[in-house]
């Protein structure tokens, strides 16, 4: 996934709008770039492991009548990089094709590379090769590749480029007789171009030019050393040093919680106090309510709504009923903070494909995400306390602040989100000695004096290792402020109209868009999320349960399965999952073995 952009003038490019667009692409990401130019009668191209602001610099293009770039958030295919060249052709693509290796089974042309964008190269020559119209391919690519596709496919011999979108994530305009292109309609907007418009499952064939030297120039930077997308990985020797035992630990005899659940109380019957004071959360609202509320932004034409977007089953499915049911038409938005595995990433990729939905990606510096996460994992291990493992995942609320971005720049005001009203988790604020409030009907907490008490009591625990007090403080705070209080508006819950069952969610994403599940366990709650897996396993490990036990309390208390049911369930559910584990401990750059044995040796809350 990547922001992609052009310039195609009749003389020299603009440099200042170069500029402009280089700046926009690299909010999309910043993992890796890349250009193609001309110079010397001959396109030059060249790849980087590295921002595209750096790259720009250090090439300096402004000479040629057209400049094309990308701006990468790397998925899959870490050793390759764009622009993708094949023969004659050049390609720039945002999105993952999830079917690539499917296709290149029906192609002539081998594959040469790891990184999936390579087949839309390689569906083009197979496709030139056999003769056919170049008018047609755009339709063949498309047909063919199930994903995102938005792309600009140059055949420098033929003097054509091809812009392609299935999504609507590309946008091309004209300025003083040059044309542009970009990821977002904004970009173009903000850099004065007229007749924008919106490739949406469609395509535009561009004359450009062709050089008298048809060989290349290839050129690639590489100085990275740390790998940003581990393979998920199986070692059976590391595998083995996660420890799972079944605990015979008190529990609720209404739901499944435990005894070591932070300030759970039990009645003469066996009853815990989190039963005894639950209110029904997910009763909805008449739907009509909603029909009403979103009434005032539908328009004739263009996008009527956003909607955060994780990749998770939740937002997947916010986004079905948003289609179906409202009949809106959405943008979707997605922050990428570095713990979205691909396979979030790969359903991210499908479910916009497969709905013609434009998707708008604010990426995070990963490497400094990475960094912060670091930091503070081994500042948490060093004074282990299950009130500080919110601090792995501070560096995700920064999604609450850009969506307001995300507004501005687009126009749309109307945000839904499919937050599922039973993800309440007491005890991780609970293991920080904050009594319960049965009261708080969101999933985040909000408020200021109930975000000041939490944040003393975390300031305290920090004390105890001086190690959280680094570099990655503000944008933990900054991140916090945004999610918990700032005011919000033209914002409503799908959920709050919509009962939200489980059974249904799971049917209609798996059957109907063929929505990825995850390789080491049965469930598809948080599995595009690469930090759920590590903390479940200590908080299991220290406490006898994770968070799915408190989810299938709240299904129990809602009616929705038996106890018997649930406590199936999570016997499954809490296994560790190796995998993910794996994955996420190479992401941050630390050793699996030291982290894992320095998690068993905790204190338990139980007696073993």
């Amino acid at each position: 996934m990547c922001g992609i952009f052009g310039i195609i003038a009749q003389e020299s490019i603009d440099r200042t709008d170069l500029k402009s667009l280089v700046k926009h692409s690299q909010r999309r990401g910043k993992d890796s770039s890349g250009l193609i130019f001309i110079k010397n009668d001959q396109y030059n191209i060249c790849r980087a492991d590295y921002n595209i602001d750096t790259l720009l610099n250090k090439i300096k293009p402004y000479n040629s009548s057209i400049v094309l770039g990308h701006s990468r958030l790397i998925t899959n295919g870490l050793a390759d990089n764009q622009p993708v060249v094949r023969d004659d052709i050049f390609v720039l693509h945002n999105g993952i094709i999830v079917n690539d290796k499917e296709i290149w089974g029906k192609l002539s042309v081998e594959r040469k590379f790891q990184i999936d964008s390579e087949v839309i190269a390689g569906i083009a020559i197979d496709h030139l090769n056999n003769g056919k119209d170049i008018a047609e391919l755009a339709d063949v690519i498309m047909n063919s590749c199930r994903g995102m596709v938005s792309c600009a496919l140059v055949i420098q011999n033929l003097g054509k480029m091809i812009l392609i979108s299935n999504n609507g994530s590309l946008y091309v305009g004209q300025k003083n007789d040059a044309t542009y292109f970009a990821s977002e309609n904004f970009t173009l907007t903000e850099l004065g171009c007229e007749e924008i418009s919106q490739i949406h499952q469609s395509f535009k064939i561009i004359d450009v030019p062709v050089p008298s030297n048809l060989k290349y120039n290839l050129q690639d930077f590489n100085i990275r050393t740390e790998n940003l997308i581990p393979e998920f990985k199986l070692d059976k020797t590391q595998e083995s040093l996660l420890v799972y035992k079944k605990h015979n630990l008190k529990r609720c005899t209404k739901c499944v919680l435990p005894e070591t659940m932070p300030f759970i109380y039990f009645n003469e019957n066996g009853v815990c106090n989190y039963c005894l004071n639950y209110k029904i959360r997910n009763k909805p609202k008449p739907k009509e309510e909603l029909f009403k509320l979103v009434e005032p932004y539908r328009k004739k034409s263009g996008t009527e709504c956003i909607v955060p977007f994780s990749g998770g089953r939740d937002s997947c499915y916010g986004l079905h009923l948003i289609i179906e049911e409202l009949k809106l038409r959405p943008v979707t938005y997605t922050y990428d903070w570095g713990m979205v595995t691909d396979l979030g990433r790969r359903n991210i990729s499908k479910m916009c494909a497969d709905m013609g939905v434009e998707n708008i990606i604010v990426a995070a510096d990963i490497s400094l995400k990475r960094k912060n996460i670091r930091m503070n994992l081994e500042a948490w291990l060093k004074s282990p306390n299950l009130g500080m493992m919110a601090m792995l995942t501070a560096g995700d609320k920064h999604f609450f602040r850009h969506v307001e971005d995300v507004k501005k720049q687009t126009g749309v005001n109307l945000n839904l989100w499919g937050v599922n009203p039973l993800e309440v988790t007491h005890f991780k604020t609970g293991f920080l000695d904050i009594k319960p409030d049965f009261e708080e009907d969101r999933v985040y907490s909000n408020g200021a004096m109930k975000q000041l008490r939490y944040h003393l009591k975390r300031f305290s625990a920090m004390m105890d290792s001086p190690g959280y007090f680094n570099s990655s403080l503000w944008d933990t705070l900054s991140g916090e402020y945004y999610r918990s209080f700032n005011k919000k508006t033209d914002y409503y819950h799908i959920f709050d109209y919509w009962r939200w069952d489980e059974e249904q969610v799971n049917s209609t994403l798996i059957s109907k868009y063929d929505w990825e599940l995850a390789p080491d366990t049965t469930t598809t709650w948080r599995i595009g999320d690469g930090t759920a897996a590590f903390y479940n396993y200590v908080y299991y490990t220290v406490a006898g349960f994770t968070e799915h036990d408190t989810f299938r309390s709240n299904q129990i208390r809602e009616g929705q399965i038996t106890r018997e049911k649930a406590l199936q369930l999570i016997e499954d559910e809490n296994q560790p999952r190796y995998q993910n584990i794996r994955w996420y401990l190479d992401t941050l750059g630390l050793d699996f073995e030291r982290v894992i044995k320095i998690v068993n040796n905790i204190e338990k809350l139980y007696k073993e």
